[in-house]
């Protein structure tokens, strides 16, 4: 399913109360080019994917170039993406199908920290909303029966896993939300983004129906990734001890990727261009959200 810009905004500010709390007077951001230009003032760039590195299957232009050049310069440059669908084999060869040569261990997911979270209940016996074709590679030491239309299943299990919701359909959404009304259980959110930016406009993800399970069950998710501190805390485990004042998250999102940076003391950057602020009114949004960045730039 696919919606709009203002739909996917107003989505995004009415499930504030489930978002990280942070308080932020008005503030004017430097607007700055590209990364270039700020790449003095930074040892660390944690990137987000999409919006950022690529809009769906394309690449945004000389991103790669410019990753690279930040690379050559001895700066640590990291995924940090809510992209939980995929696992990770399958994001190290599709980076690098696009033109980036990252570490694999430097592409930090929300599906990494679900995965962290969820260590300890393997005994555990999870429905899993996912695309088949992605496969299950990452998920092996746990049981897990993906949830489509048999009823039956969403019963037996012991909770939910929400990672992926490309083949989410409505029949399934009202199948988990009878299940979790009869039995409520747990309900972990691999990727809390309400959308995606495509090459044909916004996704929906696994975000936006979880939210709708707390709206319409009352069962409140437990969300990995941007913007709660599980998925940062994996990224600072990798780059060791670094000042947080020489850290910058890159991303196109002010509920996730800005929000986040925020919340975890670290400097941020939004980008306009492309994304999900692409031709829209970024300055009314920001003042409407009261999230600022401390930059913005017109693409990485």
């Amino acid at each position: 399913m696919s919606i709009d810009f203002n739909i996917a905004f107003d989505a995004y500010e009415s499930v504030r109360h489930r978002l990280p709390r942070y308080e932020q007077t008005m503030a004017q951001p430097k607007t700055i080019n590209t990364l270039d230009d700020v790449a003095d003032d930074f040892d660390v760039f944690f990137l987000d994917a999409f919006g950022v590195l690529n809009i769906g299957e394309k690449v945004i232009p000389n991103v790669p170039e410019r990753v690279a050049s930040l690379q050559k310069l001895g700066k640590r440059v990291l995924v940090v993406s809510n992209a939980a669908g995929f696992p990770h084999a399958t994001l190290v060869q599709k980076y690098k199908r696009l033109g980036y040569d990252f570490d694999p261990e430097d592409i930090i997911t929300s599906r990494a920290a679900l995965l962290k979270a969820t260590v300890h209940l393997k005994d555990k016996h999870w429905g899993l909303m996912a695309t088949r074709s992605t496969g299950l590679e990452d998920l092996e030491e746990l049981r897990v029966s993906y949830i489509e239309e048999d009823s039956s299943i969403y019963d037996d299990v012991d909770g939910f896993l929400m990672l992926g919701s490309a083949a989410w359909t409505e029949t399934r959404q009202a199948l988990l939300e009878k299940s979790l009304r009869d039995k409520p259980r747990p309900v972990f959110v691999g990727n809390p983004d309400i959308v995606a930016p495509r090459e044909s406009g916004f996704s929906t993800e696994p975000g936006y129906y979880a939210h709708r399970l707390a709206d319409n069950v009352g069962v409140v998710p437990e969300f990995f990734g941007k913007p709660f501190k599980n998925i940062y805390e994996l990224a600072f485990e990798r780059i060791g001890k670094v000042e947080k004042s020489r850290i910058l998250m890159v991303g196109d999102s002010l509920h996730t990727d800005i929000l986040g940076a925020n919340c975890i003391g670290i400097q941020s950057a939004l980008v306009s261009n492309y994304g999900f602020f692409a031709n829209q009114d970024l300055e009314t949004a920001l003042k409407t959200a009261q999230m600022f960045p401390d930059y913005i730039l017109a693409q990485p």
